[in-house]
């Protein structure tokens, strides 16, 4: 087989210069460091100690909001929101007067460094759990807006649609050797990983990554028996991954946080009704966290948009909305956009963010918590920002001063092209 081109690309204004080894890059849906130490401490994950022993593990921060879409998008970009377009699975389009889902490749307003690394002639394979996430992140890398282009892009919950014509490959349940796993499950994630295992040793792709989803993380704590269990899975494959002579780059689109009341049930504001009670109706609250996925959060997340009635004074709604129990931040558009580095006029009025155990809601009938009924664990805060930074070789120098100081999530496919002393 052809060894893996080296030939260097730009992506958003970073230079990115490929070893001549595979590269993988994972993303650990909603795992929070706490996972992972809960099951190093346990023995789970042996490979996931060596990475962290022969190369690097830190921290990164992720892109706020920090949901999936959101920072899968960054990763796949290098690059923050405000340069990709996307501000949650979920928007109100000011354009089109509708709240539309954030999953089409025509709302990413930003070239992916796949679509980049095919063209400079790297084998490239996305794999993703959801759907929903494979469209997004197949842009300019496969199907009939990618002629000539090569890649492979499949998600697990859709394995057995898989075409050459759409996906890049076709029969994907015998190339990985399992039949299509329900997306509520571990096994989805686990399932991602495999056709990665799959693809690199099939010599069917060289520049693979790999996205999971946080069902687990969503139901289970990080001392669970079902969280551990899953962890350890996720180590196996890992080890496959290492065993063919990748280099692998791991972290997390954002981390999760239990999201309610001490004696049991979501702790949540809804914020539309209380808005709607203390300055009268057509306040339209847009909860970037919704997704087609509801058994997983019930539309509850900490991160809301506030679009005000016209003629919309936003200070005083700011201000009172400010001083609600539970809420952290506020800000207008303007100073959201600036300082959480999100495209402007995608926006609403407001951008709420909320506590480590509070999540926000529009009203009561508008969220069905009968799904999340056993308990309530969430993301899309300042609480759940901070997620896990891992390369399984050392770093060079200027790297591990940057991987000292701020590094962001969607650095690391820089870390792991350009930053690894192989």
């Amino acid at each position: 087989m052809t060894p893996p081109a080296t030939t260097p690309f730009v992506v958003n204004g970073r230079r990115y210069a490929p070893p001549a080894r595979p590269a993988v890059v994972i993303c650990l849906d909603g795992s929070s460091d706490e996972y992972l130490d809960a099951a190093l401490d346990r023995g789970r994950m042996p490979h996931l100690q060596r990475m962290a022993r022969d190369g690097y593990r830190g921290l990164a921060r992720s892109a706020l909001p920090s949901f999936t879409n959101v920072n899968n998008a960054s990763i796949a970009t290098g690059a923050p929101p405000a340069v990709h377009g996307i501000v949650g699975n979920y928007f109100y389009d000011a354009a089109s007067g509708q709240e539309v889902m954030m999953n089409s490749p025509t709302f990413l307003r930003a070239e992916t460094i796949f679509a980049a690394a095919a063209r400079s002639g790297r084998r490239v394979a996305v794999v993703s759990a959801k759907e929903k996430l494979r469209k997004l992140l197949a842009q300019g890398l496969v199907g009939p807006e990618a002629p000539g282009v090569g890649g492979i892009a499949v998600s697990s919950e859709k394995a057995h649609e898989a075409l050459v014509a759409t996906h890049g490959i076709e029969d994907l349940e015998r190339v990985v050797g399992l039949p299509t796993p329900p997306i509520y499950s571990g096994a989805a994630s686990l399932y991602v990983l495999e056709a990665g295992v799959a693809l690199l040793a099939r010599q069917r792709a060289d520049f693979l990554y790999l996205s999971t989803t946080d069902f687990i993380q969503h139901k289970f704590a990080p001392e669970a028996v079902e969280a551990l269990e899953f962890y350890g899975g996720i180590d196996a494959a890992l080890g496959r991954l290492l065993a063919q002579g990748a280099v692998v780059g791991l972290t997390a689109d954002h981390g999760m946080n239990a999201k309610q009341h001490p004696g049991g049930g979501p702790n949540v504001i809804y914020l539309e009704s209380a808005l709607t009670q203390q300055f009268g109706p057509g306040f339209r609250v847009i909860l970037p966290i919704t997704d087609p996925y509801v058994a997983h959060h019930g539309a509850l997340g900490s991160f809301a948009v506030v679009h005000l009635p016209p003629p919309g004074a936003a200070a005083p709604v700011r201000q009172w909305v400010s001083e609600l129990a539970g809420v952290t931040e506020v800000y207008d558009r303007s100073t959201a956009a600036r300082k959480l580095e999100l495209p402007e006029d995608r926006l609403g009025d407001l951008v709420v963010l909320a506590g480590r155990d509070v999540v926000l809601g529009r009203t009561p009938e508008w969220h069905d918590l009968a799904a999340v009924a056993g308990g309530l664990r969430s993301h899309g805060g300042r609480y759940e920002e901070m997620v896990p930074f891992l390369l399984s070789e050392p770093l060079r120098p200027a790297y591990a001063a940057r991987a000292a100081g701020d590094p962001r999530n969607f650095d690391i496919f820089d870390f792991v092209l350009n930053g690894t002393a192989l």
